[in-house]
């Protein structure tokens, strides 16, 4: 069977979202959570480079240690504060926004 002869019914799945997919493995939670905290982090090491903050510095700036810091920047960890993440967006002079959509 060729695509131009195929039916709507022949792939089900076919352009259904991978939204939708996610939901339905029961991940999606899980999934969106850690690509906010990649995004994040990545934002976080962007605008360091950008300023020219070094690690020990930003721990500095922010009053911890530097493996808090690196478990912060670590786009793997999940299990990082909002209070973390907003002082440490306060010391880069940016502001942490959240939002539900």
């Amino acid at each position: 069977m060729t695509d131009q002869t195929r039916t709507p019914d022949a792939n089900p799945g076919l352009g259904s979202g991978f939204d939708e997919f996610l939901r339905e493995e029961g991940v999606y939670e899980d999934v969106q959570a850690a690509a906010i905290k990649r995004v994040v982090a990545w934002q976080l090491t962007e605008e360091m480079q950008r300023q020219s903050i070094t690690k020990v510095e930003m721990a500095r700036r922010m009053k911890t240690s530097r493996s808090q810091l690196d478990r912060l920047l670590d786009p793997d960890n999940d299990r990082i504060e909002l209070a973390t993440l907003s002082r440490a967006a306060r010391v880069l002079g940016r502001e942490l926004q959240i939002a539900l959509a």
